[in-house]
């Protein structure tokens, strides 16, 4: 069995004397964890995470990347460039990702592959928005986006990938999925992957991305 992994994403936040700040207090506050920690960060900062959390129990990764090794994609981040600052995790199609800058299902998968061909974690974000919730669409869009992961990657990696299960519609606006709404969709989403790989699907790492209440 994996350990349970909490990840901090910072989003479009942060500052050099913030961010040592908060990583400072992170190392501070871990005590005796019994989870894997890490924080994925402006690519931009991740020199500074490397500095400050090389060694340390918290491991740190990107917020996105590109699924092209190199080449003239401007403004894009490879892989490669993830690994020069020892990124161990990536996300790769979250919500924002997908709603601001029309990233597909296909492009998702695409870059999950590339990730875990670059020995890198992919986290992978799947959710519905409020309005395919109340349509009872949770089930297949959840699992739309979850197949083209499995079939781009294929069953022998269904324990290679992080899931994160974000509803859309619990993320910053100030509602919360209830732990019962939560589990629903996370058996769901590992029966799935059980009739993919039924060896590797209760080792793989499903995590619930949305708004937190202590």
């Amino acid at each position: 069995m994996r350990p349970k992994l909490v990840v901090g994403n910072w989003k479009m936040n942060g500052s050099r004397a913030a961010n040592a700040a908060l990583l400072t207090g992170i190392l501070e506050g871990l005590g005796n964890a019994r989870a894997g920690v890490a924080v994925c960060v402006p690519a931009p900062y991740l020199f500074q995470c490397e500095e400050i959390l090389k060694g340390s129990p918290v491991a740190w990764g990107a917020q996105d990347v590109s699924c092209h090794p190199v080449g003239a994609y401007t403004g894009e981040v490879c892989m490669s460039m993830l690994q020069d600052f020892g990124c161990r995790y990536v996300i790769v199609g979250h919500s924002e990702r997908r709603a601001y800058h029309g990233e597909s299902d296909a492009l998702v998968a695409r870059k999950t592959k590339a990730a875990l061909e670059a020995g890198l974690t992919p986290i992978v974000c799947i959710g519905e928005t409020l309005a395919q919730r109340e349509a009872g669409q949770t089930m297949a869009v959840v699992n739309a986006q979850l197949n083209a992961v499995l079939e781009a990657v294929g069953s022998e990696a269904v324990d290679k990938i992080v899931l994160a299960y974000e509803p859309v519609w619990a993320i910053g606006t100030g509602k919360t999925a209830t732990p019962e709404m939560a589990q629903e969709v996370h058996a769901a989403l590992r029966e799935k992957m059980r009739s993919c790989n039924a060896g590797a699907a209760g080792r793989t790492l499903v995590l619930y991305g949305g708004s937190m209440e202590p």
